[in-house]
Order: C-alpha cells, then sequence, then structure tokens
C-alpha cells in the first residue's frame, strides 16, 4: 500500500475548509505571527516617537515601510519565519529576527536594539492573541452569528400568524405560533450577541513578571505604565495594569464562556427544527442532485442541522476547556497556555461550521400550514384550559357557582381525546354568563394563541 501525501488530521482544514477558512485569517499560526510581527513593529515606532535612548521619530516614509512588512505578510514571510524558528526553537525570538532583517534591508540598523526591547515573549503574544482572536470575532464569528439570528428573526416575522401546537413535555399543549417560537430563540441569541460584542480585549506590556523592573533600570525617569498603557491602547486593546509575566486570560474565558452560551442556544435552536421537521410542520426543500439516503431515494434527511448539532457540541467542549484552562497558571508563569490557546480557532471553526450549516438548513425549509392545521384540529381537549380559566372568573364575577373547575375540566380532558362538538356540548351546560359562554363557543385551538403573534414585535 502506497502512503498517502500529506493529509490534514481536523476535518475544518480538509472537508469543511471552505466553511471556515476566513478564521485561518486570523486564528492560524501564520496569523498569529502576522499580528506578532504588527506588535514589535509598532512597538518600534513608539519607543522612536518618544525619543527613547537618543533616538528620533521616523519619518512618514519609514514608518509606511515597517508597516509595510505586516501588511504585506505573505507565504515567503511564513516560510522564512518557519526556517528561522527551526533554529531558535523559539516562536517570539524567530519574529525578533525577522524584523531585525527587515530594519537592515530599510537601513535601520540603529533601532535595531529597540526591537523587542524590554519584552518578555508574553508581551508579545497576549497583545497578538488579543488582536487575532478580536479580528476573527468581529469580523468573522460575529457577522455569521449575526446573520444566522437575522435568518430566524425573518422566519418569525413571516411565521408569526402561523398557529401551532405546542408540545410541552412531549404532549399537547396550548397552542403558540411558529413565528412567536422562532422569536424566543432570535431574542436569545441577540442578547448573546450584544454581550460578545462588548467585549473587552485585554492586553499587558510589563515585563517578565509584571514589574516594569528591566523597563525602570535602563530608564529610571520614564513613566512606563502610562507608556503600557498608551501602547496597549494604540492596539486597539485595553490595559490590563496587574498581571504577572502573563495577562491573565480572564477576558478570554469570559468570551468563550459566552461564544459556548450561544452555541447551547443554537443546538437547542437545531433540535427544535430537527423536531418540526420530524413532525411535518417542515417541509425540507431538496437540493437539486443531493442524495437524501443511499438506499431510500424518497428521504430528505435534515443534515444541516446535525451536522449543526455535532460541530456545536465540539466548539464548546473545546471553548470550555480553554475557558477552564486559561484562568490558571501557576506562580508567575506556566506554559500550558501556550499549547491551549493554539486551538482558539478550532474551537472557534467548529461554531463557525454549526452557523453555516444552521444558516443554510434554515432557507432549505417550508412551512406546511395544512399540518400545522390538521394537528390543531385533532387536539381540542388542549382549550380545557380557557375552559377552566373562564369558569373560574366567572365564579369570581358572581356569574357562577362551580365548585373546583379545574377537577371538572380534568375529569373531561385528561388522557382523552375530545372533540369539536364534545367541548361544544360540554360548554353549553355550564353555568356562566352568556358573554363567557359564547366566547368559549367561538374558540378554536387555531384561535387560542393569545398575543403570540404579536409578541413577535419585541424583537424590535
Amino acid at each position: 500500500m502506497t502512503s498517502l501525501p500529506p493529509q490534514p488530521l481536523s476535518p475544518l482544514d480538509g472537508r469543511y475548509r471552505s466553511a471556515v477558512e476566513a478564521l485561518g485569517e486570523h486564528l492560524s499560526e501564520a496569523g498569529l505571527n502576522r499580528a506578532r510581527v504588527q506588535v514589535e513593529v509598532e512597538w518600534l515606532i513608539a519607543q522612536t516617537d518618544r525619543r527613547f535612548f537618543g533616538s528620533s521619530p521616523l519619518s512618514a516614509e519609514q514608518r509606511a515601510q515597517l508597516r509595510s512588512i505586516v501588511t504585506e505578510f505573505g507565504q515567503a514571510d511564513i516560510d522564512e519565519l518557519a526556517t528561522l524558528e527551526a533554529t531558535t526553537r523559539h516562536d517570539v525570538k524567530a519574529v525578533e529576527y525577522y524584523v531585525r532583517r527587515r530594519l537592515e534591508l530599510l537601513g535601520l540598523d540603529a533601532i535595531g536594539e529597540l526591537t523587542h526591547f524590554a519584552c518578555t515573549s508574553e508581551d508579545i503574544n497576549n497583545l497578538s492573541y488579543a488582536i487575532t482572536v478580536r479580528d476573527a470575532v468581529q469580523q468573522v464569528w460575529l457577522p455569521k452569528f449575526q446573520g444566522v439570528i437575522d435568518a430566524v428573526a425573518a422566519l418569525a416575522v413571516e411565521h408569526r400568524d402561523a398557529a401551532m401546537l405546542s408540545r410541552t413535555h412531549g404532549q399537547p399543549a396550548t397552542p403558540t405560533t411558529m413565528g412567536k417560537e422562532l422569536a424566543v430563540f432570535a431574542h436569545r441569541l441577540g442578547r448573546i450577541a450584544k454581550q460578545v460584542e462588548a467585549t473587552e480585549y485585554l492586553g499587558k506590556f510589563s515585563g517578565a513578571t509584571g514589574t516594569f523592573s528591566a523597563h525602570v533600570v535602563a530608564a529610571p525617569d520614564v513613566a512606563w505604565p502610562e507608556v503600557s498603557r498608551e501602547f496597549v491602547e494604540s492596539l486597539g486593546l485595553t490595559w490590563n495594569p496587574l498581571t504577572t509575566q502573563i495577562e491573565s486570560h480572564d477576558w478570554q474565558a469570559e468570551l468563550y464562556t459566552k461564544v459556548s452560551h450561544a452555541n447551547r442556544v443554537l443546538h437547542n435552536l437545531a433540535t427544535d427544527i430537527w423536531t418540526y421537521i420530524s413532525l411535518g410542520y417542515f417541509r425540507q426543500i431538496p437540493a437539486a442532485g443531493a442524495t437524501g439516503s443511499s438506499t431510500m431515494p424518497h428521504k430528505v434527511n435534515p443534515i444541516r442541522f446535525e451536522n449543526a448539532e455535532a460541530n456545536l457540541e465540539l466548539s464548546s467542549a473545546m471553548l470550555d476547556s480553554l475557558a477552564a484552562t486559561l484562568v490558571t497558571s501557576r506562580m508567575q508563569r506556566d506554559l500550558t497556555d501556550s499549547s491551549a490557546q493554539r486551538n482558539i480557532g478550532v474551537g472557534f471553526g467548529h461554531s463557525l461550521l454549526a452557523l453555516d450549516n444552521i444558516q443554510r438548513g434554515l432557507g432549505e425549509i417550508d412551512l406546511d400550514l395544512d399540518a400545522l392545521a390538521r394537528d390543531l384540529d385533532a387536539n381540542w381537549e388542549v382549550l380545557g384550559e380557557a375552559i377552566q380559566t373562564v369558569i373560574r372568573a366567572e365564579v369570581v364575577a358572581g356569574r357562577s357557582s362551580i365548585t373546583d373547575p379545574y377537577a371538572l375540566l380534568k375529569e373531561l380532558t385528561r388522557g382523552k381525546r375530545v372533540g369539536a362538538s364534545d367541548l361544544a356540548a360540554f360548554i353549553e351546560g355550564l353555568e356562566i354568563g352568556d358573554a363567557a359562554k359564547q366566547r368559549l363557543l367561538a374558540l378554536t385551538p387555531g384561535g387560542y394563541t393569545g398575543i403570540a403573534s404579536k409578541l413577535v414585535d419585541r424583537l424590535g
């Protein structure tokens, strides 16, 4: 048997690459290295702007040349860094040497020693992770997440008046509308989206143990905490003033917990849609040329939602693990976070893949109003709640002397099939006011949805 050429171990980099490749721009080794170069370059500019150690501010052209190292970062640079790391056996040191080479090529050797000045590797890494995670969330994951929310909200509005039987505990229950049920999911997911949007991406820049020790020895008169704050904020991040060698990763734990929460709500959406398909409430629109089953030609399987379920579970498992692991570091530093953080893209990748499947799946279903109507018409007993509630109101108003209305309706409906004529005869015999009696006689399962349709407007 011949050996296969190199193959991806993860389906995210193989079978599903097209659905998640936008994350690779940020949450990949190359994306991380580009961000590291960005931090090193911006630190050089920040130091020369302050004329540290006799340096002079760079010209506009020199700044542009330095920043182009980041904006034009490509495959040749990825390969060069890999070669450097093979020698250094240290990823951040390789980045430092890479930047020093660029300074030589640009004739900026004089500021070479300002590269990585007073930095521990984690000063570069924590800022780079904050940049890449922020950009991946804001530019890739959140827009896809919002796209799903918008799709669910649009279906909620479209089906706001589509009365359907509820199934609390899996049993026939007070009717609702499909639109209102979908609006619940859109509302839940929208709240989480706002929480994710409000994420603080923290960064530290304070040396080997967070004390600015080397900084102070090199330049005792510089207000290093203020320099650190200004530098971190210049990168669009929030400064963390109190850390060990590492930024404490609490913001990451908070973010990953929120995304994992979103995953679980999405999982609930996927299982509910799957169940509605199983009940016949939704018809699936077959894709031209697609095969539903390898042996049963009639089938159109709800694979979009099943795929989403699996990937949401995988994503949450990874993100929950990261949230638990990253908040602990022995004493002032250990390296457990280093390996863990390299899997951030995996956690977001499985979530993004699930979002893609859900969005596609929502576009491939059609509500069967006839199926909803048949189900409602087969379950008139759900009006028992309405009848006993009206009787109780009539008793309080002095228009009825019926005792224990709940028990009366329980005897009539519990565990039984009751039709329209049965309920009508029962209502006719009730001792209640005429107006109340007429309201009950006019009631149908499909008309017993309260203000479900209006509640959709709460989506705003």
